[in-house]
């Protein structure tokens, strides 16, 4: 049963809400001025996010269970 604490439940939420959409657009927009294939590392990260979003999103649910 994954439930993170209100501190780690709210860094979390930033940054998969404000950092990671910054560092998916930022890279993007780097690798179209610079000429690189940024496609491999966009999707990675993307994965990455959803995957600790849908854990966030577990937390959630089970604290609200809790409470």
């Amino acid at each position: 049963m994954i439930i993170f604490s209100d501190k780690v439940y709210n860094i979390l939420k930033w940054v998969l809400l404000i950092f990671v959409p910054a560092l998916i657009t930022l890279i993007s927009g780097l690798g179209s001025v610079l000429g690189f294939d940024t496609k491999a590392l966009v999707a990675i990260i993307g994965l990455v996010a959803t995957f600790v979003g849908s854990c966030v999103g577990i937390s959630s649910v089970n604290y609200k269970k809790e409470g």
